[in-house]
Parts: structure tokens; C-alpha cells; sequence
């Protein structure tokens, strides 16, 4: 007797769990935005990294030191671009794919894939060891849409992925990490810039649509920003003292103005999809250029980091960082720092078309 007691309570307790689970689901569906889908490099990522083999990694000491997580994986003193983002349009931040707690109820509000060193092209960022590429973070993709039929009949996930928004932060790393080391890549022997710029356009173009094709209607795209900004690249010294290498500046053009007519044609060629062009060098060549209006007064060195512009290596384990991070624009050799991530942020989800082509993610959210 005992025995079938216990049973009926397991098969109780198991329903009353699939109930709730039932109920999540119905409530996530009917969001507005019920899920943020998170690809890309180390301007996106909240820890994959974590758990590759690779020294691209911020899980340690002074990362995280502005963060009520502390040190995470997030390549920031604080939140990641995407924190801001979830926070401005009421969705958790998703998730590290690759943490192996990821999974069930807490995929609900989608899953970040966004891997620090990687890029568009499979081979860059191989300096730094394993990553997941733009190719392997889709495919990390597909496994977790076999985890949402699990979960959801397929109008439901249909309905699910046709709502939610995913957010696509890449190209940095298949120049600072590939055509900018002329010693460990042949990128800038083989191509022109221009010519690499529409090598990695076409590329992403097609690793777009591979993610339109699963059911993503919603795709957030960004360019790159002043690359020959960025403490690193200042500090290799060949631009005049204070000022950015504008021949970086320059390549990185090529790349924003293919994606930008890439994002065009992609509109009119789906019309049942979104595609959104987010103007990154606009924004932050606007902070670079009106620093005080953004409550910045330091913009050509890092906060964390050792050598010429604090920028020769990036943030070492247990450095202390600048005190005056708020007013930074950037926190390592390479990454803005949380303020400076906060205005672009802010301006991807309400800023005009010259931030955001043709609309920003909030109204993207509306659509």
C-alpha cells in the first residue's frame, strides 16, 4: 500500500512540475519579447569562455570588480552590453551556452553563444586557443532548438523564436585577431581591405540567414566601432601622439558599409523578417569625439592594463584598476568600459536611424 502511496505522489509531484513548466512557457510566449539570442565575441559575451580551453578569458580579478557577480567571464568592469540591453527591454540576460546548467526553465528568456577571440572567419582568434566561432555558436544554436521542442509544440516555438530578438556582435576579432597580425595570418597578403571587407560581409551575410532560416525573424546586427581607437592599437605608436590610427579606421569602413547595404537588401528580400544595421562607429566616434558631453575625460588609454596606453597587455590577474572608471571610455586594452557600453546600450534600443537602421530594438520589439 505504501508503495503505490508513494508512486501517486511522485506522479502528483511530477505533473505539478510539468504544470509549472507549462506555465512558464505561457508566460514567456505571451512577452512582448519573451527571448534575447546572443552571438558574437567578447563585446557580447557573459562567459562561455569559462569553460574552453582558450587565454581569452575574464574570470578573474579586476574584471567584474563594478558587477554584483563579481568576476563572470564578462570582458567589463561592470555589465555587458547586453545586461543593458535585457534590463531597457524587461528580458533577463541570458545565459552562457556553454555552462552546463543551461538548460530547462532557465532557456526560457534565450541563450548567450557569444564566445571572446572569435569571429566571423573560423580562423581568427586562433592566437588565443579554443573559441566558439560565428559557425560553431550556430550550431550551438540548433542544439538548443531541440531543447525547445522538447519543451513547446512547434506553433508555440514558431511563435517563440518569431518574437524573440537575437543580437549579433562580430567582425572585431577577424581584424584585431587575424588581418592586423601579418605574422601569424595571410588575410592581409591575400586580400585588399576593401576586398576583406566583403569577404567578411558575405560571410556574415550567410550566417545570418543560416539563423533566419531556424525561425529568428528579429536580427540585431552591429558594425564595428573606431578599432584604430582602441588602447591597443594606439599603443603600437605608429599614429601621431594623441591621436587614433585612422588607417585602421579606415579598413574597418569597408566592413560597416557592406553591412549596412548587406542589412538593406536583406529587408527587402524577407520581408516577413527584420534586419537592423547598429551604427557602432557612429556612436562611440561620438563619445570619442564630445568626451564631456558623455561625462568622459580620459578617452586614449585603458583603465586595466600594462605598457603604452595601458594597452600593451590587457587587465593582468589581481591589478588594480583605474579609480575614475566612470569617466573612462575604456576599461581594458581592447573593451569600453561599462560606462561607455551603458550610452551604446541606450542608444541600440532608442537612439535614431543614424544609430540604428532602419529602427532601434526598441522598435524592433514592437514589430
Amino acid at each position: 500500500m505504501g508503495v503505490w502511496k508513494h508512486a501517486r505522489a511522485s506522479a502528483a509531484a511530477a505533473m505539478l512540475l510539468l504544470l509549472l513548466c507549462l506555465n512558464e512557457i505561457a508566460h514567456v510566449n505571451s512577452q512582448r519579447v519573451p527571448a534575447l539570442f546572443v552571438f558574437g565575441d567578447s563585446l557580447a559575451e557573459v562567459g562561455n569562455n569559462n569553460f574552453l580551453n582558450t587565454f581569452a578569458k575574464a574570470n578573474f580579478f579586476p574584471y567584474g570588480i563594478d558587477f554584483n557577480g563579481g568576476a563572470t567571464g564578462r570582458f567589463s568592469n561592470g555589465r555587458s552590453l547586453v545586461d543593458f540591453i535585457g534590463e531597457m527591454l524587461g528580458v533577463p540576460s541570458p545565459p552562457p551556452f556553454a555552462d552546463p546548467s543551461t538548460t530547462g526553465s532557465r532557456i526560457l528568456n534565450g541563450v548567450n553563444y557569444a564566445s571572446g577571440a572569435s569571429g566571423i572567419l573560423d580562423e581568427s582568434g586562433r592566437n588565443y586557443g579554443d573559441r566558439f566561432t560565428m559557425n560553431r555558436q550556430i550550431q550551438n544554436f540548433e542544439s538548443t532548438l531541440n531543447q525547445y521542442r522538447s519543451m513547446m509544440n512547434p506553433a508555440a516555438l514558431s511563435q517563440f523564436l518569431a518574437k524573440s530578438i537575437a543580437i549579433v556582435v562580430t567582425g572585431n576579432n577577424d581584424y584585431i585577431n587575424n588581418y592586423l597580425i601579418p605574422g601569424l595570418y595571410n588575410s592581409s597578403y591575400n586580400y585588399n581591405a576593401q576586398q576583406y571587407g566583403s569577404l567578411l560581409v558575405n560571410n556574415l551575410g550567410r550566417q545570418i540567414l543560416a539563423l533566419n532560416s531556424m525561425g529568428i525573424k528579429k536580427l540585431f546586427i552591429t558594425g564595428i566601432g573606431p578599432l584604430g581607437c582602441i588602447p591597443n592599437i594606439r599603443a603600437i605608436g605608429l599614429a601621431p601622439a594623441g591621436r587614433c590610427m585612422d588607417s585602421v579606421n579606415q579598413m574597418v569602413g569597408f566592413f560597416n558599409v557592406g553591412l549596412r547595404s548587406m542589412v538593406e537588401q536583406l529587408n527587402r528580400d524577407h520581408p516577413d523578417s527584420i534586419f537592423v544595421y547598429a551604427n557602432t562607429y557612429h556612436v562611440l566616434g561620438d563619445i570619442l569625439n564630445n568626451p564631456a558631453r558623455y561625462q568622459f575625460n580620459v578617452v586614449d588609454r585603458a583603465c586595466c592594463g600594462v605598457g603604452r596606453n595601458r594597452g600593451q597587455i590587457s587587465c593582468l590577474p589581481l591589478e588594480i584598476p583605474c579609480l575614475n572608471r566612470k569617466q573612462t571610455v575604456f576599461w581594458d586594452a581592447f573593451h569600453p568600459s561599462e560606462s561607455a557600453i551603458y550610452v551604446f546600450a541606450w542608444r541600440a534600443v532608442n537612439g535614431p536611424q543614424d544609430d540604428c537602421y532602419p529602427v532601434n530594438l526598441k522598435q524592433m520589439a514592437l514589430i
